[in-house]
C-alpha cells in the first residue's frame, strides 16, 4: 500500500506541507523574467503540478521523500535548466533539504553564491571529469576529516568519467515522504558538491568560464553502473543526469540512505513521467516504487 492511495491515511507517512525549495524558487523568478509564457510539452493547456512539474493525474508530490544530509549541494544551473520539466536538479532539491540553486551567467554572479563558498562550514567541491582538468586540482576522493562518515576506498573512485549533467543532447521526450537519515558523526567542515546543471557544451562553458571556482578541488568520479535515465537522450552510456551524480556524491560523504533514496526516487519520477507522456496509468504497486518505498523510516 502506498500512502496516496484511496482511502489510507498518509499522515505516518509523509509531510504534506510544500514549501518552495531552492530549484523551485529560482524557476519563478526565471518565469517572472520571461516576455512570454512558458509552455512545457504536453500541450498548450499547461495544468502541471508547482510541486513535481508533472500533469496532475501523474503528481508524484505524495510521495516525496526528504532525507537530511550531512553534506550540502550548490547546482550551478544553465538558463532553461529550471524551465524543463525532465530536468533532474529538482530530484536533488526535493530529498536534501541542503541544496542551494543558482542560475549561472557569464557576465554576473550572485553574492549570494559568493558568500556561500565563502562560508567556513563548507568544503566545495567542483563535480567534474578530471580528464578536462588540470592533474594538480583532480581528487578522486574527499579530503581527509571533511564530512565524511567513513574513509572512501580510492580504487572506487578513479578518474576519468565522462559526466554530463543532465545529457548531451537536448531533446525532452516529452516528486513528501518523510525519511529519517541521521547525520554522519564527523568533525570538520561539511562537503558541498557543486554540480554544473546543464547539458554538456553548457557545463563545459560554465565550468572555463567561472573563475570564483578555480581555488576548490574538482571531484572526479568513475561510477560502474551506466546511466538509468530515460527522459532525454545522451549519446554515451556514461553520461551521467545531475540527481544520478549527486547519489554518487551522497554516497562518498557518507550519506548512504539519502544516495540510495536519490536513486530510488529518479526512477519513480522516470516512470510517472513517461506513463503521463504515453498516457498510461501509473502502477504504485510495482517494483520501482516499492524500492522508494523501502527505504523509508518511520517518522
Amino acid at each position: 500500500m502506498f500512502p496516496n492511495d484511496p482511502g489510507l491515511d498518509a499522515a505516518p507517512y509523509m509531510k504534506l506541507s510544500h514549501q518552495p525549495h531552492a530549484v523551485s524558487r529560482l524557476r519563478s523568478s526565471r518565469l517572472e523574467r520571461s516576455t512570454r509564457p512558458f509552455l512545457a510539452r504536453g500541450g498548450p493547456h499547461g495544468e502541471r503540478c508547482g510541486g513535481c512539474r508533472l500533469i496532475l493525474s501523474h503528481c508524484l508530490c505524495a510521495l516525496r521523500p526528504v532525507v537530511p544530509t550531512r553534506a550540502g549541494v550548490c547546482l550551478l544551473m544553465a538558463e532553461h535548466e529550471t524551465l524543463k520539466p525532465s530536468n533532474t536538479g529538482w530530484l536533488i532539491a526535493d530529498v536534501v533539504p541542503d541544496t542551494m540553486a543558482f542560475g549561472w551567467a557569464r557576465t554576473a554572479v550572485d553574492p549570494a553564491l559568493l558568500a556561500l563558498l565563502a562560508d567556513p562550514q563548507w568544503q566545495p567541491y567542483v563535480v567534474f571529469p578530471g580528464e578536462f582538468v588540470a592533474p594538480e586540482r583532480v581528487i578522486t576522493q574527499l579530503l581527509s576529516g571533511y564530512g565524511k562518515a567513513n574513509k572512501c576506498d580510492a580504487d572506487d573512485t578513479d578518474v576519468n568519467v565522462n559526466l554530463n549533467l543532465d545529457t548531451d543532447t537536448d531533446t525532452d521526450t516529452d516528486t513528501d515522504m518523510m525519511v529519517q537519515n541521521p547525520a554522519p558523526a564527523s568533525g570538520g567542515k561539511r562537503a558541498l558538491f557543486i554540480l554544473l546543471d546543464a547539458t554538456w557544451p553548457e557545463a563545459r562553458k560554465i565550468f572555463k568560464k567561472s573563475p570564483y571556482l578555480n581555488q576548490f578541488p574538482v571531484l572526479s568520479l568513475a561510477p560502474e553502473q551506466l546511466s538509468r535515465y530515460r527522459l532525454r537522450r545522451s549519446r554515451r552510456d556514461d553520461h551521467l543526469c545531475t540527481s544520478e551524480v549527486a547519489a554518487l556524491c551522497l554516497g562518498l560523504a557518507g550519506d548512504t540512505l539519502a544516495a540510495q533514496t536519490l536513486e530510488a526516487y529518479l526512477d519513480v519520477f522516470t516512470d510517472h513521467y513517461l506513463s503521463a507522456k504515453q498516457q498510461l496509468k501509473v502502477d504504485r504497486e510495482d517494483a520501482v516504487h516499492q524500492r522508494l518505498y523501502d527505504l523509508r523510516l518511520p517518522v
